[in-house]
């Protein structure tokens, strides 16, 4: 059945226009936008066009959700504004920064750990008994409810590794993506994907053409890391976390994808062409 918008729809409409002709429009100062950029090389690396889209995508970021420190952590302006650029470089070519940003709109706290999150879980056997342990986290995103982070896994986004190479991760950009990829449902490595995707016509196609590339991309890595774990082999390029699960590949993914690109490319040349067009970075980009 076809979900026709109803007048509420329109009146939020409204309000938000009537909001963005009369309010002042949110910013985020020269001298803090600088020093976001210089910390994380990625986000300095932009073109100066697409970092001014993402300043302005990511004060009406800030305007719109709130900050909790967890266990006496005070979340100042800099590590707020860390993390909604990191958060907002997803939605960078998605139009309008109202209408980007309401990809995130089923929530509004962001909660922010001084160091990493100890979580404590259950899981029932195949024999029906029950099984408690502690899993450490350092981020979590809940459908429909508020994003968890480390901050310390914020802070090192993309800071070198032992060899001088970026680490291809982003803990912002990993629990993030989930968020994107939980519009349609419980993550599942799928998210809504527009209407024409990669020249397909309808939703059916669209999905197909989506598995089609990712599905032998993940069996591959999931092999890469088995072998690596039990044999010895050598282990692969992206976080191996991502062999958990279709959903955690994706997140994983999109982690390198964004903090380096051109490796990711070397690395996952099927899936390269997939994630351009769906973030929409620009053909000549």
């Amino acid at each position: 059945m076809a979900r026709t918008r109803g007048p509420l729809h329109f009146l939020r409409q409204l309000a938000l226009r009537v909001r963005a002709t009369v309010a002042p429009l949110p910013d985020i100062s020269a001298q803090l936008w600088l020093q976001t950029l210089r910390r994380y090389p990625f986000l300095q690396a932009l073109p100066l066009h697409d970092q001014g889209k993402l300043r302005a995508l990511s004060a009406l970021f800030l305007d719109r959700k709130e900050f909790t420190g967890a266990h006496g952590l005070v979340v100042t302006d800099a590590m707020a504004v860390s993390i909604a650029a990191q958060a907002c470089l997803p939605l960078l070519h998605w139009g309008a920064p109202e209408r980007a940003l309401a990809w995130y709109d089923d929530f509004v706290g962001i909660v922010v750990h001084p160091a990493e999150a100890v979580a404590r879980r259950q899981a029932v056997d195949a024999a029906g008994v029950v099984h408690h342990y502690d899993e450490v986290l350092l981020g979590e995103a809940m459908e429909r409810g508020p994003v968890m982070l480390s901050w310390p896994a914020v802070d090192g986004a993309g800071q070198g590794g032992p060899d001088g190479q970026p680490f291809a991760t982003s803990v912002v950009i990993h629990e993030f993506v989930h968020k994107i990829d939980m519009r349609n449902g419980p993550a599942d490595g799928c998210p809504p994907l527009p209407p024409g995707f990669m020249g397909t016509r309808g939703a059916r196609a669209a999905h197909a053409a989506w598995r089609d590339a990712w599905e032998p991309a993940y069996e591959q890595f999931r092999e890469q890391v088995i072998i690596a774990e039990r044999f010895g082999g050598a282990w692969p390029w992206l976080d191996a976390y991502g062999a958990t699960a279709p959903a955690e590949f994706f997140a994983v993914a999109c982690e390198a994808y964004f903090v380096h690109r051109e490796r990711f490319g070397q690395e996952f040349p099927t899936l390269l062409p997939v994630l351009d067009a769906f973030f929409g970075r620009p053909l000549s980009g």
